[in-house]
């Protein structure tokens, strides 16, 4: 060989080595930015994952202190009524108006039954008709029994 080839051949070889040692470590740098951004990647994954599952269970938490909140206000909307319902009794006796539940509804036939103003008409009961069907003292206090109870009272008008 000639010493121009063998010239030739070194002046290749040397340029491929200064390739390699310019060419390498950029490869490498890159290789590991790739990796590094393959672990961020990986971490925003788990930390999305993280958070979204948080936010999850904080949302079921919030849903159900919401339910509890509604039943509490359900709750104080009985007591404000049942309140507001004892206000009307104690403003129906303070005018006098409420005087039928104190005497019951026994005494207030009792009264009637001395003055001579009761009829003995359809519209009346018994104490055995109130009993047998299991009314007793309470019908005065129910619906039905005010109901019962006008009846008696617009009998008893009409016989005037």
């Amino acid at each position: 060989m000639s010493t121009a080839a063998i010239i030739v051949i070194v002046v290749v070889v040397l340029a491929l080595l200064v390739l390699l040692a310019v060419v390498l470590p950029r490869m490498r740098a890159r290789r590991a930015e790739a990796q590094r951004e393959r672990e961020l990647e990986r971490r925003r994954d788990q930390e999305v994952q993280r958070h979204r599952g948080e936010a999850e269970v904080r949302g079921l938490r919030a849903e159900e202190a919401e339910q509890r909140a509604q039943i509490a206000a359900k709750e104080a909307e009985v007591e404000r009524a049942q309140a507001e319902a004892h206000e009307a009794r104690a403003s129906l006796h303070e005018r006098g108006l409420g005087d039928d539940e104190l005497l019951g509804e026994r005494d207030t036939a009792r009264t009637d039954e001395n003055t001579g103003d009761r009829d003995s008409g359809r519209f009346d009961r018994t104490d055995d008709e109130s009993g047998a069907e299991g009314r007793g003292s309470i019908a005065s206090s129910t619906p039905a029994g005010e109901y019962e109870q006008g009846r008696r009272d617009e009998a008893r008008d009409e016989t005037r």
